[in-house]
């Protein structure tokens, strides 16, 4: 574990958050553009690709940092039966749940985080019977760093069904952290978002981090904050809420990590995916078997 990474544990985690949402929202001229400035020079931001390529033109560092992209920027996989990569970045991990490598882990609920770190379907989702619906499925883990596009889309359409706001902690959900912080998915604060779709549910899952100032999702707006306070449910059945194939779903205030859930014989993960390997929104996350 780094120095930086045991400090996280000490920190005050919403303090800091709360502040960086301040400063995310601030329209001070100098303070939005030196944050903006910082951000691109330090992780070498492609703006080229952006709807609104000139950096001096976005009214706070959060307009930048949630930013959309030109038409055509990124297209979804051509093959009907692609079920897509919800985001840019890397995948942390994927898998089978309740597998860790070639046997079967004990715990059949078993998500795996990484080296030998990992957490039950029913911790993240703060809901034992929702686990239960992804026994023996297939998950992905993607983490988006600050330099990527921060909107997270569907892979595969679905109706909404309920969303859950969990509190947690606000640790780091960058490589160090993941590999050092046991449960760290499991302890962040998150919303799970749950679909009903023609293949059965899927769970999407929005991870809070240090300083990610906030979640927000198209169709109730901002999630997160407040933060921590009782686990929130919001029930969305009857009222006819379909999110596309591809659409926007939601999108995070600064980097984070978005968790897919899909059920058991559902999906075939791409073979190229694996720990660390950079992945593109649209490119295929899993072929659908049924």
């Amino acid at each position: 574990m780094s120095p930086i990474t045991a400090l996280t544990y000490v920190l005050p985690h919403r303090f800091l958050s709360s502040l960086a949402r301040r400063l995310a929202y601030s329209t001070n001229p100098r303070t939005k553009q030196w944050l903006i400035d910082t951000v691109v020079r330090k992780f070498d931001v492609n703006l080229s690709e952006a709807l609104e390529p000139d950096a001096t033109r976005y009214a706070t560092f959060n307009h930048f940092f949630t930013r959309a992209l030109k038409p055509g920027a990124r297209e979804p996989d051509a093959d009907p039966r692609a079920l897509l990569m919800p985001a840019d970045g890397r995948i942390s991990e994927c898998g089978r749940i309740g597998f860790a490598g070639e046997a079967e882990h004990e715990d059949p609920g078993h998500v795996f985080q990484a080296k030998g770190h990992g957490f039950s379907t029913a911790e993240l989702l703060g809901d034992e019977r929702a686990a239960q619906d992804f026994i023996g499925g297939t998950f992905a883990t993607v983490y988006l760093s600050p330099r990527d596009y921060h909107r997270v889309h569907m892979p595969w359409t679905g109706t909404l069904r309920e969303t859950v706001h969990v509190p947690g902690r606000l640790f780091s959900v960058g490589v160090d952290a993941v590999g050092s912080v046991s449960k760290l998915f499991a302890r962040n604060e998150r919303v799970v978002c749950h679909f009903d779709t023609d293949f059965g549910p899927m769970a999407m899952v929005m991870v809070g981090a240090l300083l990610v100032s906030g979640v927000e999702t198209v169709w109730g707006g901002v999630e997160i904050p407040p933060y921590g306070g009782p686990i929130v449910v919001k029930d969305y059945r009857g009222q006819g809420i379909v999110v596309e194939r591809f659409a926007e779903m939601a999108r995070f205030n600064y980097g984070s990590t978005v968790i897919v859930l899909f059920p058991k014989g559902v999906a075939e993960l791409a073979s190229a995916l694996g720990p660390q390997a950079p992945v593109k929104l649209g490119e295929r996350l899993a072929t659908l078997k049924v």
